[in-house]
């Protein structure tokens, strides 16, 4: 996937225009210079290590990162300088391990620590501070805390399981403990599972967590538990884990968990409990019950409240009943091999239903307002022994105001739930989340309307920094939140598919809903993760270049050729977002051979890529558009088909920019060269000679196809394929065509339509036809596997509709990252679709603020730049004379009937009379 070209003349300038920042004081004028040296920067704050704020269990190199403060317009980030030290709360002073000394560089993210190697299991301080341009140093950053994880020989631990046949394994695990007689200082849980567990202390659930990566490349998180346990008490350490299986986004694997306690006493000393023999288990209180789906899937929970062993994780509690834990090796063993600490987390939140209604029959029905990834909770307050109630979640109601159990409805998901009541008040509780707007309680249960609440779940990500988007037009302002609300739904331990049936991590499902969350959210971390677990699957399974469809998985090897194809350029621009080299350089091998793949398909007398090798079926040598109905009567029986050849360039493209950024300019040059050469090849033989628009391929028998998709079309625009003279009639063609993309691919039409601000907020919009305002309309809320899900049983919770809110951003806000780490940027409202527009965008060096606005025939613009950002301003005028600036900005001309400034960090208005 493509990324804007970062403007190099502008990169260029940005060390000099740091130093002389003019202040337009008047219409046309440039101001006079900065002469006094200002104020010192303020200290750094929002140290993180990669990208978490404190996290317990970081692997391999600490990357440094932070956020310059200054006062004064303009500031850059000319050095910083870093202190590493032991952590002082577990014993010793606090002694220095590394300081880089002051480094010359504007660098704020991802920085590398180069000191002497750090202890496995260990816990660090570390501080930073700034100078600004003019050589002022700021207060050194309060200090922030990291701690490294466990090499695999470290955990001293083995994998206990429960012996049992059972294909949906739900096992509980306890041991009881004294904590040692000094006081606690610092205490960790490090845990892993397969596949899902909630870790408990105490009676607590202290961590939930998915495992669902292979069993020999693994995932462990570190939990702080220093609060929980006291000197001298009893504790109990228990885990519920569930093992049901391979399927899509699951691999099968084996049942196991593996715990390490570690707990540090103000006298020195030590204390280390782990999984072993003595630890005692027994099955959980989940009966077995049919798959909710033929994809592999979860399973229908139906738990027996009568069978919940009260207690169980306190300590006190009589085990004599339990068996000891089954022993299946200390870790690492030839099955569990090796794990790494997990970057990402989830975000819990407990809702209420917006509406409850008792039916004539009695039975409840919750509507939560919108489609929710969740756990329904129920609280019985009178639950009477052995009463079982029947329940149902879903998507859609039936006209007597039911829940509809049609399949058709629920993207082929049995979405019901049982539970067998004992006496008294308890609650119900599922454990792995669905996705579902109402909620059926079968009459006679028992439950209040009251008593109904879900806990809704989703990737771990800062909501105080979510992108914000009010505009003149309603509509656009509704489908943005639409797309925003569904692709953080759609991002759990894994991008999914969806959070009902398949739950799996498709790699262009991924690509696109991460997209969405890296603009919408500022995320990095799941979609770092994400594509290190691609990169992890050609080396799994695929020597020839290619890369999983969806990974990890239960099915093994598969693919689907333009997946592969998506791979390069989503990993740059996770690198455009981020500025994270470190996962460029692990991805570039991976990219390099995704190019030798489809190098090997370009015919010699065409020079077209043909019959790219993969996929089956209805994915056979590309998948286009999916579902079938979104094709559009896309020409598929061609062997050189437009699309992968216009992502052919794009894997040349990104793989050559991927060279470039990391140095290697000679493999640039000839990824650039192959790009420029299929690129020749696809405008002379995949358009029509009379208009120049672009067909969808070329037949075996080397005739055109004589069918012009939109697709086709849109892609040459987005990619930048089709000729300069060439743009505005294919552009007409493409918006004249209306809605014939997919919500998988719409993206690119909304790319396409950037020159054509009017369509794009048509299409946008639009409640009558195919598009996300029809979602709306139609009462959908999250974006839809097609736009005809109602009709053909597809997914109502498909997050890959969201990827559109990028180019939402870019084209109605008007603004690009143009460069790295969004070290600069550029602003340029569009000349006609809306009359205002104002937002927020989560960049990874902070928050870009814009609001503009026309009417009467004058312009407005309002900037906020983050320190260490650079901005390139674009203000429809006539001449740069009709232009007032307030605050600190440098003419650099007129293009293309816009007046073009460039601004540094802080606040910076235009006013066009």
């Amino acid at each position: 996937m493509t990324s804007p070209r970062p403007r190099r003349a502008l990169l260029a300038s940005l060390t000099a225009a740091a130093l002389l920042v003019p202040v337009v004081a008047a219409p046309g004028t440039s101001g006079a210079a900065v002469t006094a040296a200002g104020h010192a920067p303020q200290a750094p704050v929002e140290l993180s290590v990669g990208d978490r704020t404190r996290p317990l269990n970081v692997e391999g190199t600490p990357l440094f990162g932070w956020r310059p403060r200054d006062v004064d317009p303009g500031e850059i980030q000319s050095a910083y300088r870093i202190v590493v030290r032991t952590d002082p709360a577990t014993g010793g002073e606090g002694e220095t391990v590394w300081d880089s000394g002051k480094v010359t560089s504007g660098r704020q993210e991802y920085v590398p620590y180069a000191g002497p190697a750090l202890e496995p299991g260990a816990a660090y301080t570390w501080t930073v501070r700034t100078w600004d341009r003019t050589g002022r140093a700021s207060a050194w950053s309060r200090p922030a805390s990291f701690e490294t994880g466990l090499r695999d020989q470290d955990w001293q631990a083995s994998w206990i399981r429960r012996t049992t046949a059972e294909a949906d394994d739900y096992t509980l695990a306890r041991k009881d403990i004294t904590v040692g007689p000094s006081p606690v200082v610092r205490a960790r849980i490090h845990v892993a599972a397969s596949h899902q567990y909630a870790l408990h202390l105490n009676g607590e659930v202290v961590d939930r967590g998915p495992a669902f990566n292979y069993a020999d490349d693994g995932y462990y998180r570190t939990v702080d538990v220093t609060s929980r346990l006291r000197a001298g008490r009893p504790a109990t350490l228990g885990a519920l884990y569930h093992w049901y299986g391979g399927g899509q986004g699951r691999p099968k694997g084996e049942p196991g968990l593996l715990v390490r306690l570690v707990v540090d006493h103000a006298d020195g000393s030590r204390q280390v409990v782990v999984t072993d023999a003595t630890w005692q288990v027994s099955r959980a209180h989940w009966k077995q019950a049919p798959r909710r789906n033929g994809d592999g899937g979860d399973w229908v929970e139906d738990i027996d409240g009568t069978a919940e062993q009260r207690g169980w994780d306190r300590p006190g509690f009589d085990a004599s009943g339990w068996q000891p834990a089954q022993v299946a090796g200390r870790h690492p063993t030839p099955v569990f091999a090796k794990l790494r600490g997990q970057e990402t987390g989830l975000s819990y939140r407990t809702v209420r239903p917006e509406k409850v209604t008792r039916l004539e029959s009695g039975a409840l029905v919750a509507d939560f307002g919108k489609v929710v990834p969740a756990v329904p909770v129920v609280r019985f307050r009178d639950g009477r022994a052995g009463r079982h109630v029947d329940m149902d979640a879903g998507y859609v109601l039936k006209e007597d105001g039911s829940v509809s159990r049609s399949k058709s409805d629920n993207q082929n998901t049995d979405l019901s739930y049982g539970y067998t009541q004992r006496d008294g008040d308890q609650t119900f509780r599922a454990f792995t989340y669905e996705g579902f707007r109402y909620f059926e309680i079968a009459p006679g249960g028992g439950a209040e309307p009251e008593d109904i609440s879900a806990v809704v779940q989703h990737t771990d990500v800062d909501l105080a920094r979510t992108a914000r988007l009010k505009t003149s037009d309603a509509g656009v302002d509704a489908v943005y939140d639409l797309m925003r609300r569904s692709a953080l739904y759609g991002s759990q331990s894994q991008f999914l598919d969806t959070p009902t049936r398949e739950k799996g991590q498709f790699l262009g499902d991924a690509a696109d809903i991460s997209l969405a969350t890296m603009a919408a959210y500022g995320e990095r971390r799941l979609t770092r993760q994400a594509i290190r677990e691609f990169i992890a699957s050609q080396s799994r399974y695929w020597p020839d270049g290619r890369l999983n469809a969806v990974y990890p998985n239960g099915d093994g090897k598969r693919d689907i050729p333009d997946y592969t194809q998506m791979f390069p350029g989503w990993v740059m621009d996770y690198h455009q977002q981020s500025g994270d080299t470190a996962t460029l350089a692990e991805a570039y091998p991976v990219m390099n051979a995704v190019a030798g793949y489809v190098r090997r398909h370009i015919d010699p007398g065409t020079g077209l890529v043909t019959e790219l090798t993969g996929g089956s079926g209805a994915y056979r040598h590309g998948i286009i558009d999916w579902p079938a109905t979104m094709r559009y009567g896309h020409d598929m029986d061609t062997a050189a088909r437009t699309v992968i050849n216009i992502l052919g360039v794009d894997v040349f493209d990104a793989s050559a920019r991927a060279a470039e950024a990391l140095g290697k300019a000679d493999e640039a040059a000839a990824l650039r060269a192959e790009a420029r050469t299929l690129t020749g090849a696809i405008n002379a033989r995949l358009r029509r000679p009379a208009d120049g628009i672009y067909i969808d391929g070329l037949k075996g028998d080397g005739t055109q196809s004589t069918h012009a998709s939109q697709i086709a079309n849109a892609y040459a625009l987005a990619y930048g394929v089709a000729p300069a003279a060439d743009r505005d009639r294919v552009r007409a063609y493409t918006a004249g065509l209306g809605m014939r993309m997919g919500p998988f691919t719409a993206h690119r039409l909304m790319a396409a339509l950037a020159e054509r601000p009017d369509d794009f907020v048509t299409r946008l919009t639009d409640a009558e036809g195919p598009g996300w305002g029809n979602i709306l309309a139609r009462g959908g809320t999250f974006t839809w596997e097609s736009w005809d899900a109602p009709e053909t049983g597809q997914s109502h919770s498909h997050p890959w509709g969201a990827t559109a809110l990028v180019e939402v951003n870019r084209t109605l806000l008007g603004a690009t990252v143009t460069a790295p780490a969004g070290a600069a940027v550029r602003v340029r409202p569009p000349a006609t679709g809306l009359d205002r527009a104002s937002g927020t965008l989560p960049l990874q060096r902070g928050d870009l603020r814009i609001d503009w606005r026309r009417g009467g025939g004058g312009f407005s613009l309002t900037v906020e730049i983050p320190v260490n950002v650079r901005a390139e301003i674009h203000v429809p005028a006539r001449s740069s004379d009709e232009v007032r600036v307030t605050g600190q900005a440098r003419l650099l001309g007129m293009r293309d009937g816009h007046a073009v400034y460039e601004t540094g960090s802080g606040r910076v208005s235009f006013h066009r009379r």
